[in-house]
């Protein structure tokens, strides 16, 4: 079906969709200049809304709004997209469905009518890079490319200016998978660990949605999986498309290894060397796992000297270990991505020296024990500010090794206090890094938002 098909056989139905963000705006407008009858619903009042223009436009343009804390009471409309953080299976939702809606998502949609071929990218960490490398470098391989999912903008409003020939590089999280019943021709798995247990209803459902990616593919497709992480490494069992494997620590006859600091391929006997490590320029070991991903998500499809050139010059994602200011010769580094133990733990071994850490924030109620040694390997002094204080800290002090005295732990609740207290104890020559191992709500609205607050106080002091 194509997507002129399918807004066609929307006109004589009513859709609903839930969340009124930049992520939807683009589909609201789309279908309302249409003629679709459209509810848009957000849980926000239009009083602490902020942007009242916005809400004018589309009822100008005929949609109907629903807001506040009854936002989804009552849906009975034809079709239902919902917002990639709301549970299908909600109340209100299974009451729609009795009463004959259809539930779906701008993705879902997205990938039955897209004219061209789709890469996806998903894991707990190193997701949002990994698509990043894979999109700018089909860019400077020649292809266009269309950048979206859960980086980016939403794709579906776009997909009639797609061509055959154009490539969508996606980035997809597991509430976007959960319900996804078609893959991608080329899937990646960056890696598994514990990650958004407040939403799923435990591990094995976070897994689950996950295996959506390629579930759904056909032979010839393309799956790519970290054999260092035995969670992904297990779904090549249920793979239905051809399996690469990248592995940085492990040994392979056959995908894409690193051997005496050099990325290469191996396939059919033949090693092909690709990338030396000495020319990436973003550090850390994690990123280098996310440039083997990338290559074999696109070998045979990019030439080895664009990697090459990429890799040279390309800075990283903004967030994710960005150097923010040198003050007094204190580096202060901005990881706010870091939403899980996993990634704060990857951005601590990127570094050749301890750091002074800022840690903590919102409860996602996943295990912090398993960072510990890190702490204490990696950090020199650590700050803790938000609701995971107590974990994080009691992980430190249970780990083997632990003395006080090497690694001093301050708890300060106040954020730029928090702040402020790693800057009084920096000395020349030291790292700091906001590295949270925490998602943000319990203090800002997104990490964005989080990492944005720590930049503007790093650079006022």
């Amino acid at each position: 079906m194509t997507f002129e098909e399918y807004l066609t056989s929307l006109s004589n139905k009513t859709v609903a969709i839930i969340g009124i963000g930049v992520s939807n705006t683009p589909l609201i407008k789309l279908m309302l200049r249409r003629g679709i009858k459209v509810t848009a619903c957000d849980r926000a009042t239009r009083e602490k809304f902020n942007n009242d223009a916005l809400l004018d436009e589309l009822t100008a343009m005929g949609a109907t709004l629903k807001m506040g804390e009854t936002y989804l009471d009552d849906l009975d409309q034809d079709v239902i997209f919902r917002s990639p953080g709301i549970r299908p299976d909600i109340p209100a939702f299974e009451a729609a469905k009795a009463k004959g809606s259809v539930i779906t998502s701008e993705m879902e949609v997205f990938f039955h009518v897209c004219p061209c071929k789709r890469v996806a990218v998903t894991g707990s960490d190193g997701k949002t890079t990994t698509t990043t490398i894979i999109a700018k470098v089909l860019e400077k391989a020649g292809y266009t490319v269309h950048l979206g999912g859960n980086i980016g903008r939403p794709l579906l409003p776009d997909t009639n200016s797609m061509k055959p020939d154009d490539i969508a590089v996606l980035e997809l999280s597991s509430f976007q998978l959960l319900t996804m019943d078609t893959s991608p021709e080329i899937a990646v798995v960056t890696n598994l660990a514990p990650n958004h247990l407040d939403v799923h209803k435990g591990m094995q459902e976070y897994i689950d949605a996950k295996k959506n990616i390629f579930l759904h593919q056909s032979a010839g497709q393309r799956l790519v999986l970290n054999r260092d992480n035995e969670i992904a490494y297990s779904f090549q069992k249920e793979a239905a498309g051809e399996v690469t494997l990248f592995a940085r620590q492990s040994a392979l006859d056959e995908g894409v290894v690193l051997e005496d600091g050099i990325i290469c391929v191996k396939k059919n006997g033949i090693k092909r060397e690709v990338l030396p490590v000495e020319d990436i320029l973003i550090p850390g070991v994690h990123n280098i796992e996310n440039y083997m991903a990338a290559i074999a998500a696109l070998d045979g499809i990019v030439p080895d000297e664009v990697f090459r050139d990429f890799a040279k010059t390309f800075g990283g994602v903004e967030h994710r270990i960005e150097l923010c200011r040198v003050l007094d010769g204190v580096k202060y580094y901005n990881d706010s991505i870091a939403s899980s133990p996993s990634r704060t733990m990857a951005g601590l071994r990127s570094f050749k020296q301890k750091v002074i850490l800022i840690a903590g924030g919102y409860d996602k109620h996943i295990p912090y024990d398993v960072m510990g040694s890190d702490l204490v390997e990696h950090v020199s002094q650590m700050i803790l500010t938000g609701a995971t204080s107590a974990q994080i800290k009691a992980a430190a002090e249970n780990a083997p090794g632990f003395d006080p005295e090497q690694l001093p732990i301050y708890v300060i609740d106040d954020f730029a206090e928090a702040v402020k207290k790693a800057h009084d104890l920096a000395q020349p020559g030291d790292i700091v890094i906001l590295s949270p191992a925490s998602a943000s709500f319990d203090k800002f609205k997104n990490f964005m938002v989080r990492g944005d607050t720590f930049k503007a106080l790093v650079n006022e002091l």
